[in-house]
């Protein structure tokens, strides 16, 4: 008998707040609204939503940014019984900048961000081997001491028997070099079952536009790779498993207002679908229905500003498809 697993889906990694535009003051100033996020613990909000156990692991500063974030991630039902909080360093912070393509600019603060200061010894071996996914970022692997805790954690997730989830989310401004995030994408991409990949990542790691020999290089460079998804924003997104490959487009939606925090949407969807579903045996219709509802509760989040305050319902998600 499979003995159950405290937790469904635990995350390491960056916790930060996400300064968006908010228009302009009677002045004429630039105004920001402070959205609490950071991609893994943006992954588990919506699994949240979809009523699956999480638990967080990550450090915030002792400052009102770290006491905002642990607030709404608790009040988003996320056990953050392990996030730990520095006492030498502030909470990161991101401004972030829609472009007229619809992409966005990030400026982070983040020299150093108490993010970047977890150590080997707060990461809680028996919280990550008692999980059935261990979910993980490249933003956590930026600077040594949390790459070790980065490390610790894929390893001890890999002996309590979790699948590992992956999502590179490449930032090039938090990297000493492009051949440095190169080398530690290709860590997380040697070590995942489940790869949620953006297209441009994926152009990144392989040089390729086309999808499908992209995710060719990919799966034959590692064979560990169980399930890759690409994501393209407004086009869509596609599904590699075993000899299939299903795309579906995006759900488009009027009054989209910036797309932070849709690629964690989708990938939290993800999750859950594995979670329900498992790694076997997967049918094309199988993978079609995974997308349909990624793209939608995707689609969602662009409508909305931040991430973890905005995920959707799974009933909001299932009235559109």
């Amino acid at each position: 008998m499979r003995k159950e697993k405290r937790f469904d889906v635990v995350a390491l990694g960056e916790l930060l707040i996400d300064f968006t535009g908010n228009g302009l003051s009677e002045q004429g100033n630039a105004l920001f609204e402070a959205n609490p996020g950071g991609a893994p613990c943006n992954v588990l909000a919506m699994l949240k939503k979809l009523d699956r156990s999480c638990a967080f692991v990550g450090k915030v500063g002792e400052d009102m940014f770290g006491q905002l974030l642990r607030k709404v991630a608790e009040e988003a039902g996320i056990c953050m019984d392990y996030l730990v909080t520095a006492q030498d360093a502030r909470t990161t912070l991101a401004f972030v900048k829609k472009l007229k393509n619809g992409d966005r600019d990030f400026s982070f603060y983040r020299s150093p961000g108490a993010d970047m200061l977890l150590t080997e010894e707060e990461v809680p071996d028996d919280v990550v081997k008692n999980c059935r996914i261990f979910h993980f970022g490249t933003l956590s692997m930026t600077h040594e001491g949390v790459r070790r805790a980065t490390y610790k954690a894929v390893d001890a997730a890999k002996q309590g028997g979790a699948l590992l989830s992956f999502d590179p989310n490449l930032r090039p401004p938090l990297w000493a070099s492009l051949e440095e995030a190169r080398t530690r994408i290709a860590y997380g991409l040697g070590r995942c079952d489940i790869l949620k990949i953006a297209d441009n990542e994926l152009e990144f790691m392989t040089g390729e536009t086309d999808f499908d020999r992209g995710a060719a290089i990919l799966r034959e460079q590692y064979p560990n790779i169980r399930l890759l998804n690409v994501t393209a924003g407004p086009e869509g997104s596609c599904s590699y498993y075993e000899e299939q490959r299903v795309f579906v487009p995006a759900c488009r939606l009027d009054g989209v207002i910036e797309t932070t925090g849709a690629g964690d949407t989708f990938c939290a969807c993800v999750l859950n679908f594995v979670l329900d579903h498992g790694l076997e045996g997967l049918r094309a219709e199988d993978l079609t229905a995974m997308l349909r509802f990624a793209n939608t509760a995707a689609g969602l989040v662009t409508t909305r500003k931040g991430a973890i305050r905005s995920m959707p319902e799974r009933a909001q998600v299932e009235a559109l498809l």
